[in-house]
Formats: structure tokens, sequence, C-alpha cells
């Protein structure tokens, strides 16, 4: 399957013209929206949420990643192997987490280029040929270079912030849950947040933290949404541990 996460949105052209690409080129693979609302312009954050949310997909599944502020300018495209699943888009951070996290990686630069390449949208024009290019089996221009020499690789293992804000205004953060214990307080803008196993161990309208689905550090309200706070992408939260 090839499995788009990209800070697109849901309105506008852009996921209609990646998915047209994929269907012409590679027709018989299932293309899954998993995330059009990455973090805007924010590869770090998106860093983070990538490898959370790619952990449920099987081998040979092909990522096309697009968090691409510098599309255009001197960042290198890419095809990343990790564990055998394939991740393809640019290097400015994107793939470092989950790069960091595999233990087979193996990193290339794609050389090669369509006939049509526009200067802003290297997703349709660029990504997504190469990822229906390996869906089916065919051969590209590519070199390969050095996992080191990823950016992104002096990025911390957990962020401590948060990445991203979900339908229901549930805060994630970039710090992975089992780094923490039941007695840990989450800090946020002198507010503290102390742990529940699910919404219904808390009282209606209290706010708590808690392991999500993906893993995650989640801040929530129960029955009510913890944006109202404040939250916003990139805020500084801390973990405070019981003395």
């Amino acid at each position: 399957m090839i499995i788009l996460f990209t800070d697109f949105g849901e309105n506008g052209p852009y996921l209609g013209q990646i998915s047209s690409v994929l269907a012409k080129n590679a027709p018989d693979h299932p293309v899954i929206n998993l995330l059009s609302n990455a973090p805007k312009f924010n590869p770090r954050a998106s860093a983070y949420l990538l490898a959370a949310l790619e952990t449920d997909f099987p081998k040979n599944s092909i990522f096309v990643c697009v968090v691409d502020p510098g599309v255009g300018g001197d960042r290198l495209p890419l095809v990343l192997n990790i564990d055998g699943k394939i991740f393809v888009g640019p290097d400015n951070g994107l793939f470092s987490i989950v790069a960091r996290r595999g233990l087979n990686v193996s990193a290339k630069e794609i050389t090669w280029r369509p006939d049509r390449l526009s200067v802003s949208f290297h997703g349709r024009d660029l990504f997504a040929p190469i990822a229906a290019m390996i869906a089916t089996g065919k051969n590209f221009k590519c070199k390969t270079i050095e996992i080191n020499a990823l950016k992104g690789t002096d990025w911390p293992e957990d962020l401590a912030s948060i990445i991203y804000i979900d339908h229901y205004g549930n805060a994630m953060t970039g710090i992975r849950a089992q780094k923490l214990t039941s007695s840990s307080q989450i800090e946020w803008s002198g507010k503290l947040f102390s742990y529940a196993k699910t919404f219904s161990n808390v009282e209606v309208g209290k706010a708590f933290w808690y392991e999500n689905a993906n893993g995650l550090v989640e801040i929530a309200i129960n029955h009510g949404e913890a944006n109202a706070l404040g939250f916003r992408i990139g805020d500084a939260i801390s973990v405070l541990e019981a003395r």
C-alpha cells in the first residue's frame, strides 16, 4: 500500500493531484490518506508524529511524506528503507526520528527528475512518481548517502512539546508514554496534569494526561476540548516526577 502523510489540509486540490499521479502510475496499489493536516511547515513536530503513526503498517508499505517548507531549495529528495518500509520525501528532518528508531536503515538521494518538475510541488511531480515506481518495481536514478548525514540527527529522542491537536481538541506531545510513570505529571504554562488511564477514569470536564492509542503522552479533557485551554503546536511542556 501507499500511505500519504502531508500538511496539505483536506481542502484544495493537492491531495487529489498527488492521488491522481499514484492512480495513474500504480493503479493496483491502494492509497491511504493517513494524515493530511500534519503540523504546517513544521518537519520537526511532524517527525515525532510520523514515528508514532507508522508503526501499525506492515513491511513493504510505501510512505509519501510531504511536509516541505523548503521545497525548491537545496534540501535533498530522499528514499529511505527503514526495517522494510519505504519512506519518500524531503531531507529536512521529517524522517530523522523513525530512522533513529529503526534497526536496519538505508538512505538514497533521488537523482531522477521528471520532464515536468514544478518548483513548488515536488509531492506531485517527484515524490509520488517515485513511490509509484517503487510500488511497480521500476528502477530510477539515485545514489546512496550516509544515514548520519540526514537532517535532524541532533534532535532529541522525545520532544517535550505539543506536536498535534486532533479533531477532539486533544493535545498530543512528542513524548512516548513508556518513558513516564503513572505518578508523572505534565506541566504546561503553569498548569499541572496528572495521569489517568482513560477518559472514564476522571470526572466530566477534568483535564488529565494519558497514553494515547499511538503510544504518545496526550493531554485531554473528559467530554471537552483540551485546546480550549489555549494549546498551540510547538508549546513546551515539562515532565515532573513525584518525590
